[in-house]
């Protein structure tokens, strides 16, 4: 550690009457700091491990971030990775902020300032963190129109709002907005309108898709989808139903760095970048570079390679024998049958069969004190590590672990 933070750990201890406690405090500002940690929760978007994995490296060197190498003119961040995430999602045009809430946050200022926008109240969200769609465009400066009740809303509750809109020119609607309920569901008596049914009454339609799953057929997986991705919306099928502009997660289902992606209509991502907020919200080069990385595995069907898709459609005979390695001769240890989920706001309720080990007792204050920290869950008294979420490179760190731990 830096001399600093040795001096501060010192201090620490003298300060609380134990100087011999300096390491113990040294260790523990160690633990504070940004580190690898073996996820075996078998959650695959684990927000408070940082969603997606994803490796990049870049050189340190210097960038073409906005250089026009043909003409040596300045150029634009989205002529890269954004245009490229544009063509995967087969829009017109795209760009890139740091985050989905961001996103949503650009788009309603851009196009809908001092205008309305209509939301089915099915669809008023909120996701971690506190963020609300109402809030959001309180912020954002545009007015929200509610139709349709919590379960039902139909198109004529749209068809309707746009009427008396168009009778009312203070009403003025600027967008039909879908927000996806990427984080809950709703079962039982429900209806809701597709954005084919919404394209037609004249407004642009945009929609929050939220988790951002690129096509929904998957080309980049050698069998196609996954049973647990059936009825999931995707970017490509939501644009070529009628969406003017997407609104996705580049570090969720699309299993990117963390950004905020808007593809659609050319005249509207051109004013969503032509507005100041657009600034203010803008990636650095490191996270266009991981982005366009991203966007170049998916247009070339290399995609299954990413951690997110490789970990997320991996057997479970394959996990099983993994699981059975891990567990090796310690009679302290079982194979188990489990359930991962995907996580980060996505595919609630959905659940992806899995495999793991497990051993009595809550033992995830211990695995989180190994060296790496390996991240476990208790289920029914016993800690379990589930093998899905845990890339085989670090198995043998999972069964010193446990190896490791008391009695």
């Amino acid at each position: 550690m830096p001399h600093p933070l040795l001096v501060e750990a010192a201090r620490r201890a003298v300060a609380a009457g134990a100087p011999d406690r300096a390491r113990a405090e040294a260790l523990a500002l160690v633990r504070t700091l940004l580190q690898p940690v073996v996820n075996a929760t078998g959650v695959l978007l684990h927000t408070n491990l940082g969603r997606a994995p994803l490796a990049h490296t870049q050189a340190g060197s210097y960038t073409n971030l906005e250089l026009d190498l043909a003409t040596g003119d300045r150029g634009s961040r989205s002529s890269h990775a954004a245009a490229l995430m544009a063509r995967a999602a087969g829009a017109e045009a795209g760009l890139v902020v740091n985050n989905g809430a961001a996103a949503v946050l650009l788009v309603l200022a851009a196009l809908a300032r001092d205008r309305s926008v209509v939301v089915s109240r099915g669809e008023l969200v909120e996701i971690g963190g506190g963020f609300r769609v109402p809030e959001v465009m309180v912020e954002s400066g545009a007015r929200l129109v509610e139709v349709g009740t919590t379960n039902r809303t139909r198109l004529d509750d749209y068809a309707r709002a746009v009427a008396d809109a168009a009778a009312d020119p203070a009403a003025d609607i600027a967008l039909v907005m879908k927000v996806h309920q990427s984080n809950y569901r709703i079962e039982g008596f429900t209806e809701a309108v597709g954005v084919a049914g919404l394209a037609g009454l004249g407004p642009p339609v945009v929609v929050d898709l939220g988790s951002g799953l690129l096509d929904a057929a998957c080309p980049w997986l050698a069998g196609g989808p996954p049973p647990w991705l059936r009825d999931e919306p995707a970017a490509r099928q939501t644009i070529a139903a009628g969406a003017s502009l997407v609104i996705f997660s580049g570090d969720k289902l699309l299993g990117g760095p963390q950004a905020g992606i808007i593809a659609g209509r050319a005249d509207l991502v051109a004013a969503c970048a032509r507005h100041p907020l657009a600034r203010a919200l803008r990636p650095g080069a490191l996270v266009l570079g991981a982005l366009q990385e991203v966007a170049l595995a998916y247009l070339d069907r290399r995609a299954g390679d990413l951690p997110f898709w490789r970990m997320a459609t991996a057997p479970v005979n394959e996990l099983r024998a993994r699981a059975e390695r891990v567990a090796g001769a310690d009679a302290r240890l079982t194979v188990v049958e489990v359930d991962s989920v995907t996580g980060g706001g996505t595919l609630p309720g959905v659940e992806i069969p899995s495999a793991g080990v497990a051993v009595p007792g809550d033992h995830t204050t211990a695995l989180r004190a190994h060296d790496p920290p390996v991240i476990a869950r208790v289920v029914d008294g016993r800690t379990v590590c589930d093998l899905r979420t845990v890339d085989p490179a670090d198995d043998a760190r999972v069964a010193n672990a446990l190896e490791r731990l008391p009695g």
